[in-house]
């Protein structure tokens, strides 16, 4: 490891520097996003082009020389990508983002310490992975791409294609039939199949919910999935089968109600996310179940509920479980949706046309990653 120590800066500099790329961050996350669905928008990879050259330029302004030449190999791969000379592919924007993120790490450093940490020998690694793309050598670009984001990122679960171990590609997860995880102790399988049994149960309420807490799990596991599993499976699993078990005590005059509900109605509503947390409360292997069952009604910019957190004070869990829960209300029939279903891509689109301030862009960068690909495929 190489220790960086910048030339003496005034911090209103330093305090500029990072929020400025803090904004070039989320805008470009958000640009991302938009390409997993229109990854042939020129207008949106010039935007990405021109987010990762303005931090360059930034970084070269104050002489923070080591993440100048990663950035600037990213820079000339996102000019090939603006001139229609590579195509965008999911990997490629694993890529960006695991890049900005040590850049980001990398000046939060600064600011904090005076001075970073960077292994020099992993940028030159990287710098060599990501030049060998080219426009001349379209077959190997995922291959080259994945190999460098697993530079970046080795925990990502891979596998050899066709026993070559010189050849890797990230193993591509799989939408499985259930919501129950396979790698469970007995003790946890059993309680995860009660909890299962008991929404099955609990779906007979409503004429609605038939099958709703499986293709729920099936799907949260499978975008967990895809972004490298952060979210305990387990856990997950079961607040995906229970959060919503307090709904099935409310009357059903109000669950199927078709007008707007009462604020007296609403608030009635909104108290299931306690009835369905106390399920879980005197169980502790289940506690950060519990803990996404309660905040999966919160939203990013605090206008959720029960307790108004804000991003950073909502889990991991909670932040995939309100998307996966809004899309099953988008394209499965409601009592106040039944004339206005989507379709699964309408619902997608319309998920991120309401996600910033409702959902983690992180997470619905990751749900429209899983979509696009269950969307090829049929699924």
């Amino acid at each position: 490891m190489q220790t960086f120590v910048p030339d003496e800066l005034e911090e209103d500099i330093l305090s500029d520097l990072m929020e400025e790329i803090n904004e070039l961050y989320e805008s470009s996350e958000q640009t991302l996003i938009e390409l997993e669905l229109r990854p042939e928008d020129n207008e949106l990879q010039r935007a990405l082009f021109r987010s990762i050259h303005t931090i360059k330029g930034d970084l070269g302004l104050v002489n923070f020389t080591p993440m100048i030449p990663l950035l600037q190999h990213v820079e000339d791969l996102l000019d090939y990508l603006r001139k229609g000379q590579v195509s965008y592919t999911s990997t490629m924007s694993d890529l960006v983002l695991l890049t900005m993120d040590r850049v980001k790490a990398f000046v939060e450093a600064v600011m904090a310490e005076g001075k970073a940490e960077y292994d020099n020998t992993l940028h030159e690694q990287l710098v060599l992975a990501i030049s060998r793309i080219s426009p001349d050598n379209t077959v190997e670009h995922e291959k080259l791409l994945t190999e460098a984001v697993l530079l970046l990122n080795p925990a990502l679960d891979v596998v050899t294609d066709g026993g070559d171990p010189d050849t890797v590609q990230i193993k591509p997860p799989t939408l499985a039939t259930t919501g129950i995880p396979k790698d469970m102790s007995s003790e946890k399988k059993l309680d995860v199949l009660f909890f299962r049994d008991l929404m099955q149960t609990i779906e007979r309420r409503s004429n609605y919910w038939a099958g709703r807490g499986d293709r729920i799990a099936k799907l949260a596991m499978y975008i967990n999935d895809i972004a490298g599993n952060p979210i305990e499976e387990d856990q997950l699993a079961v607040a995906s089968y229970v959060h919503d078990f307090g709904m099935a005590f409310m009357p059903l005059k109000i669950l199927h109600k078709g007008d707007a509900l009462s604020e007296i109605e609403f608030n009635l509503m909104r108290s299931h996310v306690y009835k369905s947390a106390r399920l879980l409360e005197h169980l502790d292997q289940w506690d950060m179940a519990r803990k996404i069952v309660m905040q999966h009604h919160e939203r990013t910019d605090g206008t959720g509920y029960p307790l108004g957190l804000k991003e950073e004070g909502i889990c991991e869990g909670a932040k995939l479980l309100a998307i996966i829960d809004t899309y099953d209300a988008m394209t499965h029939s409601r009592a106040h949706n039944e004339d206005n279903l989507l379709s699964k891509k309408e619902a997608v689109i319309a998920i991120n046309r309401s996600a910033k301030g409702q959902f983690s862009m992180k997470w619905v960068r990751h749900f429209n990653q899983g979509m696009t690909s269950l969307l090829t495929k049929g699924a």
